[in-house]
This record gives C-alpha cells, sequence and structure tokens, in this order.
C-alpha cells in the first residue's frame, strides 16, 4: 500500500443550519478526537469544538473555517476490515452563510474530496447550490449526506432527488432510513444488504441485523436502481447483473470510488447527526469512496516561462517541496498559515521560499490543527494540511524549497457588494483600528478597506450586513476599538451602452522639451455572450498598423485608459465592461513621452465616454425567503415594494419558499421587516447575483446624490 492511499482531506459544506458544525462534532467523538460532546447552541456553555471563536459560540453559526485531523479505523460490522490500520481524515468545517464564503472557496481550493450536507426537510436550498458550484470550480468529488431525518417533514427521497434535479448530480441512494422523524432508529446499507440501528447514550452501540420486514421490498427496489447506475461504469458489474449472479462487494465499491472520483456519481448517505445515528457509516463513505491524495491532479504554473506552462504536481515526498499558503489567521503567537503540501515535504528549521516575495524564510514552527489547538509535529509530506507559524505572507502564496519556481493556480474570490463607513469613536484608539484592519484585510481577501480622498473617511467593504457586523465586533473585542458606522454604501458601477470613438490629442508646450501625444480609436461596451458567459471588467486592443505609435508608447496608452476606470463621470463609481481599442495616433519625436500617451489616452477615454450612453449599474441579489404559507402574501408583497422580480416558488408541506431578485440597495435592514412580517417564523439567505441597470428614477436619484463627488474627482 502506497503512504498515502490511507489519507483522505475533505470538507464539510452546506447551506446554513444543516447542521455541518453538529456533524463534524459527531465525527470527532467517533473518532476518539474528544470524549464528550458538545452542541452547537448548547446549555453546558461550551459549544461545538470546532466553534471556537466566542461569537460563533454566541450566534450559533460558524464564521471561519477550522481545520482538524482525525483517525478512523472501520468498524467490523460494516464491509470489509482489511483497513485496520486506519484512515487519517484531514477535516475543514466550513461556514454555511454567504457573508462568509471566502471560507468555503479557500477551503475547496485545497481539498480533494467534500461531504455536501444537505437538511432532510429543506433539501436543496440556495447555498447549496452556491457550495455545489464552488465545488464544480474546484473539480471537488463529493459524497452527500442528507440530515435531520429526526425533524417532523424529512424525506430523503424527495431531497435526493432534488439532487438530481435542481443541482444536476448522477445521486444514488446507497442507504435507506429505518423510520423517520421521531421512529427514525437506522438504516438499510444497501450494498451490504443489512440494517444498522443505533444505540447507547451518544449512538455508539451499533447493532447490525437482517432488513425490517415492512423495508424488504423498498430495499429491493433501491437496490436495484443503485446497481442501474452502477452498471453504466462497469460492464462486469453490467454482465452480473444481467446474468442476476452474486455481486462481490467489493466490485460494487470500486465501481461507486471510481465513479465518484470523476464526479460522475454522488453516492447518498442520510441520518441524523444531532441524535447520533448514521454518522460511523458515513465516515465509512468517505474512507471508501472519496479521493486520497493521489486520485486527483493537481497543477502549478512555471513562472520562469511567459506561457506559464502547467506543471503537474505528485503527491510524493522525495520530489521537490510546493506548498500553498490558503488561509492565514493572527494566533496567540504570530501569524499562523495554513499550508497545504502539494508534493515533497516541509521540515522544521530548513528553508522555504516565498514564490511571490523571492524571500526566505526558515521554519520555525510547524504545527498540525485541531479547531483553536494544536499539536507540534517535526515535518509534514505531500497531501498532508498543517499551519507554519511566524512566516509573513499573504493568503494564496505558493512556498517551494527553492529549486522550483512555480505558483499554484489561484483561488476565486468574490468582489466586495456592500460599503460601510466607519470612524474610531475615540481617538487613542486609532492605532489599534489600524493593526485591526491591516490584520483582517490580510486574513480575509473579501473583507477591503479604502479611504475616501475627498471626505477622508475610512470605507470597509464586504459580502453582506453580517460580514462587516462580525468584523465591527471583533474590532471592539480583540482591540477595544468603539466605532461608529455610517449607513452602508451599495457598491455601484457605470458602464457603457454603445460605441464611441476618440480622436484626441494632448499638446503642451512650457518651453524646452514639451509633451505631445495623440491617440485615436473607440471604446465599446462588452457584451457576455454563450462562449464567455462571464467576460472580464476591461480589455484593451492594439490595433496599431504603420508605427504611428511606437510599440514602446503602447502600454502607456494601456495604463492611462486604466487610469479612468476608477471612477466614472455620473456618480464616481468604477466603470466596468469596457473596451478599449486604439487603432491610430502620433508621435513627437523629442516631445512624446510615456506620460504623455497617458494623459492623450485618459483624455480620449473622458471624451468618449460621454458619448457612449454611460449608465449605473446596481448589484442585484438571489433572495430565498422560507415563511410558513400563512405569511407568503406579505413576503411577496413586500419583494415587489423592493423592485424585486419573483423567479419562482414552491411549497413544501406548511411552508412557501419563495425565490426573487432584489436590488441590494433595497434590502438594508430586511432582517428586522421580515421577523415583524412573519412574527419571526420566516428564514430567508441572499447572495449577490449580478450587476444590473438601475430604473430611469433611480439613476436620477443616484445622479443628484453622487454627481458632485464625480465631478470633484474627474477636475
Amino acid at each position: 500500500m502506497r503512504p498515502l492511499d490511507n489519507l483522505r482531506n475533505i470538507g464539510i459544506s452546506a447551506h446554513i443550519d444543516s447542521g455541518k458544525t453538529t456533524l463534524t462534532e459527531r465525527i470527532l467523538f467517533y473518532t476518539g478526537m474528544i470524549h464528550q460532546i458538545h452542541e452547537v447552541k448548547g446549555k453546558d456553555g461550551v459549544g461545538a469544538t470546532m466553534d471556537s471563536m466566542d461569537l460563533e459560540r454566541e450566534r450559533g453559526i460558524t464564521i471561519q473555517s477550522a481545520a482538524t485531523r482525525v483517525k478512523w479505523t472501520k468498524s467490523a460490522y460494516y464491509l470489509d476490515d482489511k483497513e485496520s490500520d486506519g484512515t487519517h481524515i484531514n477535516i475543514i468545517d466550513t461556514p454555511g452563510h454567504v457573508d462568509f464564503t471566502i471560507e468555503v472557496e479557500r477551503s475547496l481550493r485545497v481539498l480533494d474530496g467534500a461531504i455536501l450536507v444537505l437538511c432532510g426537510v429543506s433539501g436543496v436550498q440556495s447555498q447549496s447550490i452556491t457550495v455545489d458550484r464552488q465545488m464544480r470550480r474546484y473539480n471537488v468529488p463529493r459524497v452527500a449526506f442528507i440530515n435531520k431525518l429526526d425533524r417532523s417533514g424529512a424525506n430523503p427521497y424527495r431531497v435526493t432527488e432534488q439532487l438530481r434535479t435542481k443541482l444536476s448530480h448522477n445521486a444514488v441512494m446507497v442507504q435507506i432510513p429505518i423510520g423517520l422523524e421521531d421512529k427514525h432508529n437506522g438504516l438499510v446499507d444497501l450494498l451490504t444488504m443489512k440494517a444498522y440501528t443505533f444505540s447507547g447514550p451518544n449512538g455508539e452501540t451499533i447493532t447490525e441485523g437482517p432488513i425490517p420486514e415492512d423495508l424488504a421490498d423498498t430495499a429491493k427496489e433501491r437496490r436495484t436502481i443503485l446497481l442501474d447506475a452502477l452498471s453504466t461504469f462497469s460492464d462486469e458489474l453490467m454482465e452480473l447483473v444481467l446474468e442476476e449472479k452474486e455481486i462481490p462487494l467489493t466490485l460494487l465499491k470500486d465501481v461507486i470510488r471510481a465513479a465518484t472520483i470523476k464526479m460522475e456519481l454522488t453516492p447518498v448517505f442520510m441520518g441524523s447527526a444531532f441524535k447520533n445515528k448514521g454518522v460511523q457509516l458515513l465516515l465509512n463513505g468517505v474512507t471508501d469512496f472519496l479521493p486520497s491524495p493521489y486520485d486527483v491532479s493537481n497543477y502549478a504554473l512555471d513562472i520562469t516561462t511567459k506561457s506559464e506552462e502547467k506543471i503537474e504536481m505528485y503527491s510524493d515526498a522525495t520530489k521537490p517541496f510546493v506548498g500553498y499558503a490558503f488561509k492565514l489567521e493572527e494566533g496567540r503567537f504570530g501569524q499562523l498559515t495554513y499550508l497545504r503540501v502539494y508534493q515533497g515535504r516541509v521540515d522544521k528549521g530548513k528553508p522555504i521560499f516565498n514564490m511571490t516575495t523571492k524571500k526566505k524564510h526558515n521554519v520555525g514552527r510547524l504545527v498540525r490543527m485541531h479547531a483553536n489547538e494544536m499539536g507540534e509535529i517535526q515535518s509534514a509530506e505531500a497531501g498532508d494540511i498543517v499551519a507554519l507559524f511566524g512566516i509573513d505572507c499573504a493568503t494564496g502564496t505558493t512556498f517551494t524549497d527553492g529549486t522550483l519556481e512555480v505558483n499554484m493556480t489561484s483561488m476565486h474570490v468574490p468582489s466586495a457588494v456592500i460599503d460601510l463607513v466607519i470612524e474610531a469613536k475615540n481617538r487613542d484608539h486609532l492605532a489599534n483600528l489600524s493593526k485591526a484592519l491591516n490584520r483582517f484585510t490580510k486574513e480575509d481577501p473579501t473583507f477591503r478597506v479604502k479611504l475616501d480622498e475627498e471626505s477622508g473617511q475610512t470605507i470597509i467593504s464586504g459580502m453582506g450586513e453580517l460580514h462587516l457586523e462580525v468584523y465591527i465586533e471583533r474590532m471592539r473585542r480583540e482591540y477595544g476599538v468603539d466605532l461608529t458606522t455610517g449607513r452602508p454604501q451599495v457598491a455601484y458601477r457605470e458602464t457603457i451602452n454603445q460605441r464611441a470613438d476618440f480622436n484626441y490629442t494632448h499638446k503642451k508646450q512650457t518651453g524646452g522639451s514639451g509633451q505631445y501625444a495623440k491617440v485615436g480609436g473607440y471604446i465599446e461596451p462588452i457584451v457576455p455572450t454563450e462562449e464567455v458567459p462571464d467576460p472580464p471588467d476591461y480589455e484593451f486592443v492594439d490595433d496599431i498598423v504603420g508605427g504611428v505609435i511606437p510599440r514602446e508608447f503602447i502600454p502607456s496608452c494601456d495604463k492611462g485608459f486604466k487610469a479612468c476606470l476608477g471612477f466614472g463621470s455620473i456618480i464616481g463609481f468604477p466603470i466596468v465592461k469596457v473596451r478599449a481599442v486604439i487603432n491610430d495616433g502620433a508621435m513627437h519625436p523629442v516631445d512624446s513621452s510615456d506620460i504623455a500617451f497617458q494623459l492623450a489616452a485618459r483624455g480620449g477615454f473622458r471624451e468618449a465616454y460621454q458619448r457612449a450612453k454611460p449608465q449605473v449599474l446596481e448589484p442585484i441579489m438571489k433572495l430565498e425567503v422560507s415563511t410558513p404559507t400563512e405569511f407568503q402574501g406579505s413576503v411577496v408583497g413586500q419583494i415587489n415594494q423592493k423592485r424585486g422580480v419573483i423567479t419562482g416558488s414552491a411549497e413544501e408541506q406548511n411552508f412557501t419558499i419563495v425565490n426573487s431578485e432584489v436590488p441590494l440597495a433595497e434590502m438594508f435592514g430586511y432582517a428586522t421587516q421580515l421577523r415583524s412580517l412573519t412574527q419571526g417564523k420566516a428564514e430567508f439567505t441572499m447572495e449577490f447575483l449580478k450587476y444590473a441597470p438601475v430604473p430611469k428614477n433611480v439613476g436620477e436619484e443616484l445622479i443628484k446624490k453622487y454627481s458632485s463627488n464625480a465631478s470633484k474627482r474627474l477636475e
């Protein structure tokens, strides 16, 4: 057996409140990492192990992803127990709330597999779709776990069908429940065709037995569906099915594993983490079906070549070291850098090189994390996830041993959608405020800080109200800084609607050598197409022929255009989706220079921008409200008042789920409004969807509000 065959790097991801952290707590208990189970909002005041931050325990939500490592030895009651040495599993528990989506993004960037947790009652929800999209972005194979089967209205068959229809998964149940709601006490395994029930104070006693008579037909029917799905992946299995011969368990497992790793199949497990049912069988599934580091392909880019050629990374400790810093945290002993080792090994006391700054660092402390606790280790090899102390770097930094010059491909960082003006109440707190902002912007790429040149105000930007609220509370608690905040500001954008030509000459003579540059061309909108559904915000096209603008001044024109994108002339917000093309120009042998062509490009852009029918764009949010059906009319009416567009609704028992698209500008304070409208019974989730043009009347109001700022900035 190869060294990493018994290693799994997995994440646990889901819609908010689907039970991710509760599931992780059970995994820690059953693998012997903890000896007492604590609940997410436990009355004992301790809280879940992986929610180590006070704010997480108070609010009952996960804010930061947390890493741990466990060892799972397959239980003799299930499948073949040849792997008695056990499987090491690195687990990252991620937040469910969309405001902390970067935690999910960076975790999935370095993981080999994942558990997609779904609520047995609510099924596939809006954030489930987002998380699934993130998994696809990084090609992360997953198993599904349908949780909360003890709750009223739980229906794993319906949720499995939603996996197929809403997420386009080839989802197949490998288990069926024995009883649902308050009668849920076990599972039938469709691979072994045995029943397993869970008893004891914490579900640790598992009894294997025959399938209950009332479930025998359902189990046969579901096993037939499972075998039909698996037959498409194996001719050998198909022949055995057609000949109605006994199918070896190892063959079933091998087929499921191969199809899962290729992301062509999603095995569906189920149970109730809160009631301690089904978690051990899920761990067996993680061992059986999710990939080891050998089963996934990872690539780095060779930064010594212009084309940045792709180089495959191998999970081999003997090859040159390559590691990727995917998360930073300010610990008690300085900066803690979470590192995935992709190739080679990293040793305490040995040097590593930062590929961004080319600086050499000696590894002082190397630790393995268990939530906010850590254990010292001497070395880590390819496939492992560890943490380093005292190494200054940014999120997304690649480290090597100096023999390779490569960068791992970067993670996707979503754009901020909300701004907030902050100010320290006490001037003595300014130094601490500066420390806090520096730390948080380094740790979280979606948390941004800027200084408004016009007003001198500090503006923080993030993914939503909760995101910024949490950071403001952390500044107060961890740095003793009390802040006053202004009304949240929507991150508007400007764009153009039509092509506009320019032909601009910049000429300045002040005695001696002057400045001369002439630039001709046009700007036009960048429109999404089927081939490129998400085009870049800016493109520069060089159509110069005959050398009318010398080659060395072409980048100067590009710089000049880019300088105009920071603020538009309508309301002073950044300009997006614009292509700048130069096709003509002129130069002077003495007076032309880099700065002259930059200024000419800026003048040309501004001249054309006014004629290109500029307009204001606003962020549109995807809103999903789950409300008791009696309040449906009021909820829909309120969404309509907020300029929202209803995109669909579905009824599930006594609840209605309303999906809509609503401008962010109308959504401030919506949580309070929805609570009062529905007697606190409705829930909602919201995530950024797209930018769209504002209606004429709203655009006029924005121009009145911001035009003075725009004109001053352009002066």
